[in-house]
């Protein structure tokens, strides 16, 4: 059997498709008979083989982007993870990962299983994808988190460095441009657990008890006055850790909840989703 020439514009095309080595290439498309699609499947094979060879590997790198539609109704938050700091800073991972959030945006998904069965391009699904830039570029390569928030109003903030991003959605689509901005700007900041106490997980806020009632039995406080002093404790963490009722960081005597009704009255946050990098 005669091997099929192959040339080096066809390695060229072959590499501008998929991002591979030449000499990957190259050993594809000979493999595949000149084949582009045959040779495509045997670079992805490559990478099913790379992904399982680093299923044990932790990909704590990466980025994490936000968008919102042109009406600025709905947001999406994502995040792409890989291994290293030098691949999440190269240029075609970032072309590859907002590719994916544009897609996000377009298509609607509601979980990350159902964007990564979405078309990337011919034909080939963001799960194929993913797979096949692991083997492109030889690290583990996931999606590991996608959000989605909907509201009359919704912005997107992208810290710069994009290891963290958020969207936040308004109660009304008349909040000006700069209180949308500043609130956003305080969720990646203070990195709030909810909007307001009573969307507190109920674990969460039993935890916190537990944790004053220890703290205040560690000093020496009475067993009668525990629960008071943790439900003081407790108090103190809504102030601190649920969006309305943190103090705003550009002005520390209003509260979100009195700079947003400052600015427009009744004007509050129904959700927001905040994705950082650990």
């Amino acid at each position: 059997m005669t091997t099929m020439t192959i040339t080096a514009a066809e390695i060229n095309k072959l590499r501008q498709m998929t991002g591979a080595g030449m000499m990957d290439c190259k050993k594809a498309l000979t493999e595949a008979n000149g084949d582009f699609e045959k040779a495509i499947d045997e670079l992805r094979k490559k990478g099913q083989k790379v992904a399982a060879n680093r299923s044990d590997r932790d990909a704590k790198e990466g980025l994490v982007v936000a968008k919102t539609t042109s009406d600025n109704k709905r947001g999406v938050v994502l995040a792409v993870n890989c291994e290293t700091d030098f691949v999440a800073k190269n240029e075609d991972y970032g072309k590859f990962v907002n590719n994916i959030l544009e897609i996000a945006i377009a298509k609607n998904p509601k979980s990350v299983d159902e964007l990564k069965a979405l078309a990337y391009d011919n034909n080939i699904t963001i799960a194929d994808k993913l797979i096949e830039q692991t083997g492109v570029i030889g690290e583990k390569i996931e999606l590991t988190k996608y959000e989605i928030v909907e509201a009359p109003f919704v912005i997107a903030y992208n810290h710069p460095g994009n290891r963290l991003a958020n969207i936040v959605g308004f109660s009304s689509a008349t909040v000006t441009a700069e209180v949308a901005k500043d609130v956003a700007m305080q969720v990646a900041a203070m990195a709030p657990v909810a909007v307001d106490k009573g969307d507190v997980d109920a674990e969460m806020i039993q935890r916190e008890i537990e944790i004053g009632k220890e703290q205040a039995r560690a000093e020496g406080k009475p067993e009668e006055m525990l629960e008071k002093i943790a439900m003081g404790k407790l108090n103190k963490f809504y102030k601190d850790s649920t969006l309305l009722n943190q103090e705003f960081i550009k002005d520390a005597k209003k509260t979100i909840a009195q700079y947003m009704n400052d600015s427009e009255k009744g004007l509050t946050v129904t959700s927001f989703k905040r994705i950082a990098l650990s």
